[in-house]
């Protein structure tokens, strides 16, 4: 097994640590453009390797011919935000830079399946789709997991129980317009309604809705990295050990959900050979409205970022 890893930024690091820490693949390489960067924190994960009693190999590189023959790649790298930037407002160089990289590295694993992290999400899996020409089926982006572990977490937090027994679900872009459904929200199977208020399922919404700009604006200089790494690990991981899991990834709609041509979160059954389910939901109206919405302005961005690219 052989998963690269495009970025060996912070989100990028923390996705190859945890793949070698669990053991997920016998070589990891880390690509980017800075090759001491990717060569020193691939050596230094390394040397960590016989505390932690795994045999995983990780490379750093800045050459995608060594990254020939993935099974997986995982493109991480891109802007990060800043203070009062939006997801968007980093449309036009991530789309420059993660067309470029995929491009790169589908040369050389022409059968991989991609997962997608760089931001803005659902339209940097939109652009993976187009430039690499794969299959929808083998090109996921990472959103749903994230924003319904930030959901979840502060559900405990407003609780006070196990993080274990918490199951959740939002649909929609990743960002402002994500849509929340509370009556698919439990803990240890009793709806969250029955738990909590209204007004403080709203609060825990809305927190999850701005759960990225909250760390950047502690952080200064830099955006979230354990969360998202941890959340690409899980559906690499998914992929490997064929787990059939279901779980809420970007994908491209095809008229699922009345919906089409964008890439956008929905609950997918994900295994040895990616998206093999795409799960249409009963949604109610006011849902639906919710969920189209969000579509339309993730079209919207779509569009144009892959008029930027034909630009260039």
């Amino acid at each position: 097994m052989k998963v690269t890893v495009i970025g060996a930024g912070n989100v990028g690091a923390t996705v190859a640590q945890i793949l070698a820490n669990k053991e997920l693949a016998n070589d990891i390489y880390m690509v980017d453009i800075d090759e001491g960067i990717a060569k020193g924190k691939a050596l230094d994960m390394y040397e960590s390797m016989p505390i932690l009693q795994s045999d995983a190999r990780i490379h750093g590189t800045n050459d995608y011919a060594e990254t020939a023959g993935s099974h997986i790649v995982i493109m991480t790298a891109g802007l990060a935000r800043k203070p009062g930037m939006s997801r968007d407002d980093l449309l036009v160089k991530n789309a420059a830079i993660v067309s470029s990289c995929v491009s790169q590295a589908v040369k050389y694993s022409p059968d991989a399946y991609f997962i997608v992290v760089s931001n803005p999400l659902d339209v940097m899996t939109y652009v993976t789709l187009q430039v690499t020409g794969l299959p929808k089926h083998k090109v996921i982006g990472m959103a749903g997991i994230l924003d319904t572990a930030r959901y979840r977490s502060f559900i405990s937090m407003a609780t006070g129980y196990s993080m274990r027994d918490i199951q959740a679900l939002l649909l929609g872009g990743h960002g402002d317009t994500m849509v929340p459904l509370p009556r698919y929200t439990t803990v240890a199977g009793i709806p969250v309604t029955e738990l909590l208020s209204k007004e403080k399922i709203d609060e825990i919404v809305n927190r999850a809705i701005n759960g990225g700009i909250e760390i950047v604006n502690f952080l200064k200089t830099g955006s979230a990295y354990y969360a998202p790494g941890t959340a690409a690990v899980e559906m690499a991981e998914a992929i490997i050990k064929d787990q059939k899991r279901i779980l809420p990834c970007t994908v491209l709609l095809d008229g699922e959900y009345g919906i089409g041509d964008v890439c956008v979160g929905v609950p997918i059954k994900i295994g040895k050979d990616g998206i093999e389910e795409i799960i249409q939901l009963k949604l109610t109206s006011d849902e639906q409205a919710m969920f189209t919405k969000s579509a339309e302005h993730v079209k919207a961005t779509i569009k144009q970022a892959m008029e930027l690219i034909s630009n260039q």
